[in-house]
């Protein structure tokens, strides 16, 4: 059984966290931020368990709004798997930590939290098709780069979670590619995408968010408009304009994609929440500013 918890990050709807049932007891894939600790524990109280009882945290990254309580629910005795890009920041977060202090300023601590180290004995990484029993399930670990480079889709059966490499859905809405630096790439995502296609999954689970079914569609909407956002920035960065420049143009334009495919005003505004139009300008930014110094 899948538990999917609603952990109320600005908004219902935004981030989750989901519980698995098994012979071992309840573990769980991503934890979201720190700061969303109260509705984690609140989520798993109403399955009649409490943070002690999680013995296991499969993370898909280490992006704040899906590992930044991973700490906490090591103290409460978890092991944690993490991609091995991702394991030395989950280990000593200090310098993950101050990297996104300078991004949001006075504002870190109320949007994501604390953040502590793991203890190494608790901290788990893990490598490309790595299989991992908790009682009667098994987790298998797919790298999948492109969102981040330290980036894991854990297949169980025909369930795939697919942290941010799946996509941002929410309410049956359009599928959309969250871009946020420094890690995008592209061709790398597309590849990402061709293998979820490859596991002949059922059920995709999304961070952003919640249970999707009908994923041949949700895999080619979410590669269109990957493609469609990339080349949709590259004159701006071509022509020199700055993010503060770019970021109403882009929120502007990502809103209009939305409304066309369906969304309503109320849904356009929790789409913005679980994936900021400003992070895929500077993401996508730097994604063609790599490009044009290879080249």
């Amino acid at each position: 059984m899948i538990h999917t918890l609603d952990l109320q990050f600005l908004t219902d709807h935004s981030i989750a966290a989901f519980v698995v049932e098994s012979s071992e007891g309840p573990f769980l894939v991503e934890c979201g931020p720190h700061s969303t600790w109260a509705a984690l524990e609140k989520g798993l109280a109403g399955l009649g368990y409490r943070p002690s009882d999680i013995g296991h945290v499969f993370l898909s990254h280490i992006h704040f709004d899906h590992a930044g309580a991973a700490w906490a629910l090591a103290r409460e005795g978890a092991r944690i798997y993490v991609h091995p890009a991702g394991y030395k920041h989950l280990l000593d977060p200090s310098r993950l930590y101050g990297s996104a202090k300078r991004i949001y300023g006075d504002l870190m601590e109320s949007l994501w939290g604390e953040m502590h180290p793991i203890p190494a004995e608790q901290l788990f990484a893990i490598g490309h098709g790595q299989s991992i029993e908790v009682g009667d399930k098994t987790l298998t670990s797919w790298h999948t780069p492109g969102h981040a480079v330290h980036h894991i889709a854990w297949q169980m059966g025909e369930d795939v979670f697919t942290g941010d490499v799946g996509g941002c859905r929410i309410f049956g809405g359009p599928a959309v590619p969250p871009c946020p630096p420094p890690d995008i790439d592209i061709e790398a995502w597309v590849d990402s995408i061709a293998l979820l296609r490859g596991l002949e999954a059922r059920r995709f689970w999304l961070t952003h968010f919640g249970e999707v079914t009908d994923i041949d569609a949700h895999l080619d909407t979410l590669e269109a408009r990957l493609w469609r956002f990339a080349r949709w920035m590259k004159p701006y960065v071509d022509a020199g304009k700055d993010a503060a420049a770019i970021g109403p143009d882009f929120q502007h334009f990502m809103a209009q994609e939305l409304r066309e495919a369906g969304a309503s005003e109320s849904d356009v505004q929790k789409y913005e929440s679980a994936n900021p139009s400003y992070m895929s300008v500077a993401g996508l930014m730097r994604y063609w500013q790599k490009k044009s110094e290879i080249v």
